[in-house]
Formats: C-alpha cells, sequence, structure tokens
C-alpha cells in the first residue's frame, strides 16, 4: 500500500515531479487530483487545495508536472501534442503510483484539457467526476492573442522574476507552453473528440471576464457530452475564478464533488 507523505518527490522515467497530499490518504478516502494550468505549479494554487480538503474531506493531490514547479525540466520545444502526452502517458502512471481508488480530477485552463482527455481517453472506473475550471477544447482567437501578448510582457516586464517565485526553471515552464500555443501549427488541435467517450458527471467553471476564452468552449462541451454537465460561469473573474472569485469557486466545486460521493 502506499503511503504519500505530505509533501515529496515521485519519480517517472527522468523526472522528479513534486507533489503536496493534503488530508487522508488515497487508500482512505476519495481524492481529488489537481491538474494545474499552463504556467501553474503545485504551490500556485496557494491556499485553494487545502481549502477544498476542509470542505469536502476528501483527500487532495496537487503536482506539478514536469517543466514546471520545482520538478524537473523538459526539453523544448514541447509537442504540440503535450496535453495527450500528459493525459495518456503520465497521468495514468501517476494516479497508479499514488495509490488512487475513488475520485475526482480537477484542471485549470491546460490541466483542465488534460482532465478531459483523460476521462474521455481512459475509461478509468476509479474516475467519478471531472471539474474543469476554464478548460479548452479547441484554439480561439482570444487565447491566441491573450498568449502573444502575455509574451511580450514575459520579455519586457518583470513577469518572469514574479513566475520565478513558482518555478525552478521558469524560461522553460514558460516558453514550453508558450511557444506550443503560438506555433501556426497549433491552431489546429481539438480535443473536442474526447468529451463524447466521458462517462462521469462533469463541472466546468468559467469567468465571465475570461480573457483566454470564450463561452465557445463551454458550448463543446454541452453540445458533445452525453454525460451530465453543470455550467457555472463566474460574474467579475477571469481565466482564474480560484483566485479572483475563490469563494464563489470553492462553493461550487464542493457541492459538486459532495453530490457525487454521497451518493456513491
Amino acid at each position: 500500500m502506499t503511503t504519500l507523505s505530505s509533501n515529496g518527490f515521485l519519480h517517472f522515467g527522468d523526472s522528479d515531479l513534486e507533489y503536496r497530499m493534503i488530508g487522508p490518504q488515497p487508500s482512505d478516502a476519495p481524492t481529488i487530483v489537481m491538474l494545474h494550468e499552463g504556467l501553474g505549479s503545485a504551490a500556485l494554487w496557494g491556499d485553494f487545495p487545502d481549502r477544498l480538503q476542509a470542505a469536502t474531506g476528501t483527500g487532495v493531490f496537487v503536482y506539478s508536472r514536469a517543466g514546471y514547479g520545482a520538478s524537473t525540466s523538459v526539453t523544448l520545444p514541447r509537442p504540440l501534442d503535450y496535453m495527450s502526452v500528459e493525459a495518456l502517458d503520465v497521468l495514468p502512471s501517476l494516479l497508479n503510483a499514488i495509490g488512487f481508488q475513488r475520485g475526482v480530477l480537477l484542471g485549470h485552463s491546460d490541466g483542465a484539457s488534460i482532465a478531459a482527455i483523460y476521462a474521455g481517453g481512459t475509461g478509468d472506473h476509479r474516475l467519478r467526476g471531472v471539474v474543469l475550471i476554464a478548460p479548452h477544447f479547441v484554439v480561439e482567437d482570444v487565447s491566441v492573442a491573450s498568449i502573444a501578448g502575455i509574451r511580450q510582457t514575459y520579455e519586457t516586464t518583470d513577469l518572469r522574476s514574479k513566475l520565478a517565485r513558482w518555478h525552478r526553471d521558469v524560461d522553460n515552464a514558460f516558453y514550453g507552453w508558450n511557444d506550443a500555443w503560438l506555433n501556426p501549427d497549433f491552431r489546429r488541435w481539438d480535443i473536442s473528440e474526447y468529451l463524447a467517450y466521458i462517462r462521469v458527471p462533469v463541472a466546468i467553471l468559467q469567468g465571465e471576464d475570461d480573457q483566454y476564452g470564450t463561452i465557445r468552449q463551454i458550448e463543446i462541451a454541452t453540445e458533445e457530452c452525453y454525460c451530465p454537465v453543470d455550467v457555472t460561469v463566474i460574474p467579475g473573474a477571469g481565466h482564474s475564478p480560484q483566485r479572483e472569485a475563490a469563494e464563489r469557486t470553492l462553493a461550487t466545486i464542493s457541492e459538486f464533488v459532495g453530490r457525487i460521493f454521497d451518493s456513491a
């Protein structure tokens, strides 16, 4: 039986992935596995995982993908299918390594896309629900424009030094994500095919003022999914409602998770 410390590293191939484990072990309770955004890390979630654990009573497992946080750097450029690689090659091994028994994937932005690919692409019977915060299923003009803008900001302001607080190799984290999204071939990226194969309830949360995606992403999910889809559009929030409207986001996710496991 796997026993996880409150924080540490998991070794996969050539990578060491940093993690935090909050609350009961996966062997003892349902587990929420949190998948960060394209510039995120385990630490960048702040205290949201701790608050989520307190609100739900589940275990909460948070980790930094390779190339982020204190995890091992990756070789650049990333392949344009890097989210599918994470979802179908890395994540199954990671869930097995932590002794995942039953639970929910909670992803933000890139992490939400990875969660959707996993849920639709693996048919994992241990998965009871999926929470997608600001997901991307296709590439929109607004996404590319905002990502091009943040590149200029990164290279001309103190954003790089701010992000360096959260990433051991900040250029690896930034350019690994940014170069992929700005590659002209990435405009054809489309993971909507996975949505029809998701067999568990889905909750989608999106800020009303999301600068990286429009309501079209939600429309795609409701059109393609056969599973129940709960949609919450959060006024006054942009791309990161877990930071910009934390109370509303926490309450929405906790209620969704509670319904899943109260009925189990």
